[in-house]
């Protein structure tokens, strides 16, 4: 059966043709007490401790209380959302209640509880299990409906009382409530676990990613390569040559700028406890294997509706660049930012500012684009996805974070970069290095793409075994099993009479009395 909330637009026996044998179709307002009076004062010494639920205490993913609170009875009563042992308590405001905030209420200090006023209660008339309502506005479905009828401002939307007292609720005998409830417990306990283990991949991932980038940047990775190819470059040939590219891009810099300036010798590396490498390679400083190093434009220019791209901190990925909406420039800003700083294919973007200082990508092929003072450029003469694993390993991040200083805005300035330190293998092993790291993340990456489709499905089914659960599919009706076994039942519609005929008898006996004390009160002043 699909999600129905009443509207008056079509009967309600209508609506229950679809119902399995045995149930019928009720209303939140008859299977619960919603929101129902708080606690009396007298329940308990003002000094006695209760439950306290803030939002932030119940898990959306979880569908429980799981950071409650302990309060003293007398600091709660008043101000806050009163609920007792196996109350349904479910957000109404946006976005908790659309993200399923809603749990049970159990073990609670004293059997009481209270929380934010943001909560709905749904407290069981005895017509309904607790959990067999809980399960029924967990769905998707359902919060779909209940967002669809909120009231309230943008940010501050609510679900009204009205919406749950005429939502209607497919109700089976409490038999079947019963066995239903209990297949939903094992099989959400058991595609939990396996979501668990799903969540717990990237994590994995992750660490497998950081076990290839040390393996790659200490020289292990490559260790049976290296056997091989004992005829390469030495690395202090390629030191030489490096250090004459370097010369001719100065002079290059300085000849289209029409300058005379004296070449800088490089910055020399910091040689503070540096990791082991093998025999055949050795440590340089960033300043010694870049042609530059450099950060973006001090000045910011004025973003325009039309123009050239300028990125900023938050377009520097892990390992890319992202160009999703990038800020645009003038045509004149944009040609006084690329005379400081040009980005071009293959160069290292850093993170210079902020909470994500470190983080590094390689430009791609693409078209110009100026960068603002927070993100350091360097121009490698080595091979550039190299330098690019490098920065990315745990030790150079740590080293960076160390640089940046401990406040709580970190800086990596450009002379820091400058003397980073960078071990340097002969280029061939540079180049295999970057193919056995790239062939082993293209592996995580395949791994986590099949991960991912396997949480979307696990969602997805959680829902489906909801809706198969209120659909009557998921266990063996009353009615069928009463047949198999020869006995009768009890279906819900009977229940549900009983239940509204004790209501009212109740109502009415409880009114009697002051009925009575009024007439005599007449009768006294006549």
């Amino acid at each position: 059966m699909t999600l129905a909330i009443k509207t008056g637009t079509a009967p309600a026996d209508e609506i229950s043709e679809g119902l399995p044998e045995g149930w019928t179709l009720t209303t939140l307002r008859d299977a619960c007490e919603i929101n129902p009076p708080k606690a009396s004062k007298d329940s308990l010494p003002a000094d006695d401790p209760v439950t306290f639920v803030p939002m932030p205490a119940v898990d959306a993913d979880e569908g429980a209380i799981t950071a409650p609170q302990t309060r003293r009875f007398f600091e709660v009563r008043k101000g806050y959302t009163s609920f007792r042992e196996n109350d349904v308590i479910m957000a109404k405001i946006t976005p908790c209640m659309e993200n399923g905030k809603a749990a049970i209420a159990r073990n609670l200090t004293n059997g009481i509880g209270f929380g934010s006023t943001e909560f709905h209660v749904l407290r069981s008339t005895g017509v309904a299990l607790p959990e067999f309502v809980y399960h029924y506005i967990r769905q998707e479905s359902y919060r779909r409906a209940a967002e669809a009828e909120m009231t309230g401002s943008v940010g501050q939307k609510r679900v009204p009382q009205t919406f749950l007292e005429t939502t209607e609720l497919p109700l089976a005998p409490l038999p079947e409530q019963i066995r239903i409830v209990r297949s939903l417990t094992e099989l959400l306990t058991t595609l939990k676990a396996s979501r668990d283990k799903l969540n717990r991949v990237p994590v994995t991932l992750k660490r497998f990613r950081q076990a290839v980038l040390s393996a790659a940047c200490s020289g292990r990775l490559t260790e049976d390569w290296r056997e091989s190819h004992e005829d390469d470059e030495p690395v202090a040939s390629l030191r030489q040559r490096i250090g004459t590219e370097r010369m001719r891009a100065w002079e290059c810099v300085q000849s289209a700028k029409h300058r005379k300036r004296r070449y800088p010798e490089p910055v020399p590396l910091d040689e503070a406890e540096l990791p082991d490498i093998p025999e055949v390679w050795t440590w340089v400083s960033a300043d010694e294997v870049c042609s530059q190093i450099t950060d973006g434009e001090h000045i910011q220019p004025r973003y325009k509706s039309a123009g050239l791209p300028m990125i900023t901190a938050t377009h520097v990925r892990d390992g890319f660049v992202e160009f999703k909406d990038v800020e645009l420039i003038s045509e004149e800003d944009f040609r006084k930012c690329l005379e400081r700083c040009a980005p071009a294919k293959d160069d290292i973007l850093i993170v210079s500012v902020g909470a994500t200082t470190g983080r590094a990508a390689i430009v791609p092929e693409c078209p110009p684009f100026a960068m603002v003072r927070s993100v350091l450029m360097l121009r490698p003469l080595l091979e550039p996805k190299f330098l690019l694993r490098w920065i990315q390993s745990r030790w150079c991040q740590t080293w960076i974070s160390q640089a940046s200083g401990a406040s709580a805005q970190p800086h990596f300035y450009i002379h820091d970069n400058k003397r980073m330190p960078v071990p340097l293998p002969p280029t061939s092993e540079q180049i295999e290095i970057v193919r056995r790291v790239d062939a082993l993340f293209a592996l995580a990456d395949t791994i986590e793409g099949h991960v991912s489709v396997a949480t979307f499905r696990a969602d997805k089914l959680t829902q489906s075994i909801l809706a198969k659960a209120f659909r009557g599919g998921l266990v063996p009706t009353e009615a069928e099993l009463a047949r198999r076994e020869g006995r009768n039942y009890e279906p819900a519609s009977v229940l549900l009479e009983r239940f509204l005929a004790e209501r009212a008898s109740e109502a009415k006996n409880s009114s009697a009395p002051r009925r009575k004390i009024r007439k005599a009160n007449g009768k006294g002043g006549s």
